[in-house]
């Protein structure tokens, strides 16, 4: 991101309207995502979405991008559970950290099925854009490393956001 873009988004004001859009949106994503519905989560992104696991070059576009993430992570750990433990909410968007827990059943990306438990942690960015008044996708960050097996360490799967009692918080 260019220098002029981040002094863009530093220079954003937000409302108190502004504020409780942002963060209601995030909670009907989180929501969707705990409930399996890939349709009420994909309806609050932008067209353009952009869902990147920093660091490894994995990268999915748009609504159809974010639509194989989601089948793909959901379906490898069918069971993923995430533990908020930190959100800031501001006209940027959302950054949330979280706990996560799921056993790995199916392939994912390059990494064969382990059935093993895993726990790991995650910090994901979602951009907030303010014409269109969605997010613009997910920067993950995985934090720790995970085993997938044969005793190699691998950076931990990317994980989109999600919630249990979202609609509480």
């Amino acid at each position: 991101m260019s220098r002029d873009a981040v002094i863009e988004l530093m220079r954003r004001n937000v409302t108190p309207e502004d504020y409780s859009e942002i963060r209601e949106l995030w909670k009907r994503h989180s929501m969707a995502e705990d409930a399996r519905d890939l349709p009420g989560l994909i309806s609050t992104l932008t067209d353009d979405c952009v869902y990147e696991l920093v660091g490894t070059g994995h990268v999915w576009r748009g609504h159809e991008g974010a639509t194989r993430f989601y089948s793909q992570l959901l379906g490898a750990f069918p069971d993923i559970h995430f533990d908020l433990t930190g959100i800031v909410i501001g006209p940027q968007g959302v950054c949330e950290e979280a706990a996560v827990t799921g056993t790995h059943e199916r392939d994912w990306l390059e990494y064969p099925a382990t059935g093993e438990r895993l726990e790991f942690g995650v910090v994901i960015f979602f951009p907030w854009d303010p014409e269109q008044r969605r997010f613009k996708g997910e920067r993950m960050y995985v934090h720790g490393a995970v085993s997938f097996g044969q005793g190699h360490k691998a950076p931990a799967p990317a994980v989109a956001s999600g919630l249990e009692g979202a609609a509480g918080a």
